[in-house]
């Protein structure tokens, strides 16, 4: 009997080591409002968990959490082995975030606002990472411009470059193609699609295109998730149901 228990006890470590993303009963409040309310999903590691659901399901507060940027109320959730809130500076540098809002300083060129995080990050190589990165985005004709000076498309590519600028293992996205016309929308996708190698949380409301992107679909609707299953066995009723059509 203790034989056994000792395998199974090491079975169930390898397997919370083979994971990224391990989340139980996780809860965020707003005052009185759950925003997330007991959800729970797992993801492997180098996996996309797409992440659906209406205005106000709760996505964002989601990616806000797993980024380290609020505190969950109840629950547990471990990133790339990290408990959090409780490790949540060790996992710092090893997540980027592309959200809403670019987090690029306006008053600052491109280039710049690169250099400034890759200093933040310690990226060893940063002028030829920079360097890199601007190029392959497209960015590196107006990269000597401030950030005030270009289009919101052109700004949403400089923030790709940061969110990838440090190498890291974990991707929390969110609407990263917004504002990107098809030929920009090319250009960064090398840097933060599937073919990135890197784990990634996508939220995004091109439902096929999530589909077609994740290896998991987590589907939110007023903070409770109706829908974890695999991206394949994800059927056209459940998406249906995320979005409030079938009570």
């Amino acid at each position: 009997m203790a034989t056994e228990t000792a395998a199974l006890a090491e079975t169930g470590t390898q397997a919370e080591a083979g994971e990224a993303i391990s989340i139980e009963g996780l809860t965020r409040r707003y005052g009185e409002r759950d925003a997330l309310a007991g959800v729970a999903t797992r993801l492997g590691r180098r996996q996309t968990l797409a992440v659906l659901g209406r205005n106000g399901a709760g996505k964002t507060t989601l990616l806000r959490v797993l980024a380290t940027l609020l505190l969950p109320h109840g629950g547990r959730v471990r990133v790339l082995g990290l408990e959090l809130p409780r490790e949540a500076q060790a996992l710092r540098p090893r997540i980027g975030m592309l959200g809403h809002d670019t987090l690029l300083y306006r008053d600052l060129t491109a280039r710049e606002n690169l250099d400034f995080y890759a200093r933040l990050y310690d990226v060893p190589d940063r002028e030829a990472r920079i360097a890199r990165l601007l190029e392959a985005t497209g960015m590196a004709r107006r990269a000597e411009e401030p950030v005030r000076n270009l289009s919101r498309g052109m700004a949403q590519r400089v923030a790709v470059c940061r969110a990838v600028l440090h190498r890291p293992e974990l991707l929390l996205l969110d609407e990263p193609y917004a504002h990107l016309d098809p030929e920009a929308s090319a250009l960064v996708e090398p840097l933060i699609g599937q073919a990135a190698g890197a784990t990634r949380v996508l939220v995004s409301h091109d439902v096929e295109r999530a589909l077609a992107e994740s290896d998991r679909v987590l589907g939110l609707r007023d903070g409770r998730a109706i829908v974890d299953a695999p991206a394949a066995e994800v059927p056209s009723e459940a998406i249906r149901a995320i979005y409030g059509e079938i009570s």
